[in-house]
C-alpha cells in the first residue's frame, strides 16, 4: 500500500497492529479520525490513555474493573458461594448479558496452551484457590470454550477442586466443539448456565 505521508502510514500501521484489522480497515480508521474535529480526536486519545493509566483488575476475581474491587464482587445481591470460571472479561460480559447468572467470576486470564507456551503457572488459578480455602464457595461453574485448550484447562482445574467439598460443574454443551463464549447468542448461553451440568470425567 502507497502512502503519500509517513504520518499516515505510521497511524495506519498502528491501528493495524490490533486484532482483526487489516490495512484497509485501518486507513479507513485513520481517514474517519482525520475528518473529526480537534476536540473529538482528543477525546479518542485520552480515553485510550486513560484506559493504560487508570484501569485496574479485580484484587479478588481479576476482571478489568476501575476500583481495587471490581462492581460484581461488590454487589450483596450476588450469590458469593457460587464462582463461575472464565477464560477473560468478554466472557463475563457474554455471561452478565444473559441475565440468567447470579453468582461472582473468576476471569483466569487465558486457557492452557502447551503449543503457546502458556501452562497453569501463567494463569490465575492459585487466587482461585485461596478463595475456596476460606470455605465459603459450594459450587465452582467452569464457563470455558469448547475447544481442546478449554477442555485441558478444565481437566486441570478439576484435579486441583478435589480436595476442596465443593461442587464442580460445567456449562451445558448448547455450544458447537470449538466455539468460544463471546461469539454465542445470549439464549444459548444462558440455558447453557442454567443447564450446567456436574463435571464427572474421570480426573485421576
Amino acid at each position: 500500500m502507497n502512502f503519500s505521508s509517513k504520518l499516515l502510514q505510521n497511524a495506519v500501521e498502528e491501528f493495524g497492529r490490533l486484532p482483526g484489522i487489516g490495512n484497509k480497515t485501518a486507513l479507513r480508521l485513520v481517514l474517519h479520525l482525520l475528518k473529526q474535529s480537534n476536540q473529538e480526536v482528543s477525546r479518542f486519545t485520552q480515553s485510550i490513555d486513560q484506559l493504560k493509566e487508570k484501569i485496574r483488575y479485580c484484587q479478588v476475581c481479576y476482571n478489568i474493573s476501575d476500583d481495587p474491587t471490581c462492581e460484581i464482587c461488590q454487589s450483596i445481591k450476588r450469590d458469593k458461594s457460587t464462582i463461575c470460571v472464565v477464560e477473560d472479561t468478554r466472557d463475563v460480559m457474554a455471561i452478565e448479558n444473559t441475565n440468567q447468572y447470579q453468582g461472582v467470576y473468576h476471569v483466569l486470564g487465558g486457557l492452557i496452551s502447551p503449543m503457546d507456551g502458556i501452562g497453569p503457572s501463567d494463569l490465575k488459578i492459585e487466587g482461585l484457590l485461596e478463595r475456596l480455602r476460606k470455605g465459603e464457595v459450594k459450587e465452582i461453574i467452569l464457563a470455558l470454550s469448547a475447544t481442546m485448550e478449554g477442555d485441558t484447562t478444565i481437566f486441570y482445574l478439576c484435579r486441583k477442586l478435589r480436595e476442596f467439598d465443593v461442587q464442580v460443574s460445567t456449562i451445558a454443551r448448547g455450544i458447537a466443539f470449538g466455539g468460544e463464549l463471546e461469539y454465542v447468542d445470549e439464549i444459548t448461553l444462558g440455558r447453557s448456565i442454567l443447564t450446567r451440568v456436574p463435571y464427572e470425567r474421570n480426573v485421576g
